[in-house]
């Protein structure tokens, strides 16, 4: 198995060399694990030289002061391995940050705030069907110390790039130390699921109103309206990645709460004041996202109620013509029976008459079913 192990990581990091879209031409000599997107030291708020190997970075911030962060992208354990070890990483926070697939949590290892962050991407789409994606989502692992950030992210979504280079414009925040790049990305995240709540509830606008619309069309809930609306597959596959997104939203309440409300020695206290304004944006887009599967519940069950009238409708009309073609059927029967006296048997006018009344008894009983509503 180590063997194996060996050759895995030894391949993998030349093929990522030259696949990865995250890797920029002035990083790829300074960073030689292939799983760093950027490397880089930050003192007094500003980015020290350029990009530098791990090495070299954590080696200057222990002499010259300063913090170190290092952003890593879907790293194996043997990319990982000597950045954990170099900064004393919990061996179960580098697992979970390894392998991924983690809940939105946050865990203190000694000196060591290890957080966890599910973004969320909406996923654009033409029209909403039963097997449309909605939101995707990724993660983004921080470890969190005295003079170091080390930022682990999974899926294709949450790249940071575009935070760090507005980070060291704003040198008086930056200088507040590790902190205040965890502040910074928890505001991303949440400015993220904010975003996505807007878009997720034009969907269930459109969804709600296809629903609503096709009883009042005119072409009554089993007409041509209901079609759309009456689709409960679309109804589910939207409530199913409702469901997706609340799994994201409201585990880190409390990880929120916690670097908002509780005094951590890791977290400057100027930064902790920005931490309760996610926090109060988190609490705002969890009632959205719980106010979501209500309002589908609804939805799903105007649906089906409106599924179970237009079958009513159905079998009405069915009784009512059953009704009416009961009368013809009738008389047949009784005038197909092989009796030798039977009132007008032999008369000359004895079918027209019979045809007339037969019509006659026809149209007043589809008289009667059209007055009450069922025909």
């Amino acid at each position: 198995m180590s063997m194996i192990r060996d050759l895995r990581a030894a391949v993998r990091p030349a093929r990522r060399r030259d696949d990865s879209p995250y890797r920029t031409e002035s990083a790829a000599p300074a960073c030689t694990n292939s799983a760093i997107v950027d490397c880089g030291v930050y003192r007094d708020g500003q980015r020290v030289r350029g990009h530098l190997a791990p090495g070299e970075a954590i080696a200057g911030v222990r002499d010259e002061g300063g913090f170190v962060w290092i952003g890593l992208h879907e790293p194996t354990e043997a990319e990982f391995a000597g950045i954990a070890q170099e900064f004393g990483l919990h061996p179960l926070a580098v697992e979970d940050a390894v392998h991924a697939h983690q809940r939105p949590k946050l865990e203190r290892y000694d000196d060591t705030l290890f957080t966890v962050f599910k973004t969320v991407h909406y996923v654009e789409h033409a029209e909403l069907t039963s097997t449309s994606e909605v939101v995707e989502t990724g993660e983004v692992m921080c470890f969190t110390g005295p003079n170091f950030i080390v930022t682990v992210r999974h899926g294709g979504q949450g790249s940071l790039r575009a935070l760090r280079h507005r980070l060291q414009e704003d040198q008086e925040r930056l200088a507040k130390g590790p902190s205040a790049v965890l502040h910074a990305i928890a505001d991303q995240v949440v400015d993220g699921y904010m975003a996505v709540a807007g878009a997720v509830q034009d969907d269930i606008d459109e969804v709600e109103i296809d629903v609503f619309s096709s009883g009042t069309n005119g072409k009554g809930a089993g007409g041509k309206g209901a079609a759309k609306g009456g689709d409960a597959g679309r109804i589910y596959q939207l409530k199913r990645e409702v469901l997706e997104f609340k799994r994201a939203v409201s585990p880190l309440l409390r990880p929120m709460q916690l670097l908002s409300e509780r005094p951590m020695r890791l977290v400057d206290s100027d930064i902790q004041k920005y931490f309760r304004d996610v926090a109060d944006h988190l609490a705002r887009v969890n009632e959205q996202v719980l106010s979501f599967d209500d309002l589908l519940n609804s939805i799903l069950q105007a649906n089906l109620a409106q599924a179970a009238v237009a079958q009513n409708e159905d079998m009405r009309k069915i009784t009512a013509w059953a009704a009416i073609f009961a009368v013809p059927t009738m008389i047949a029967g009784i005038y197909g029976m092989n009796f030798t006296y039977m009132p007008e048997l032999h008369w000359k006018y004895g079918y027209p008459a019979m045809m007339l009344v037969t019509v006659t008894i026809c149209l007043g009983i589809h008289r009667g079913f059209k007055r009450n509503g069922w025909l």
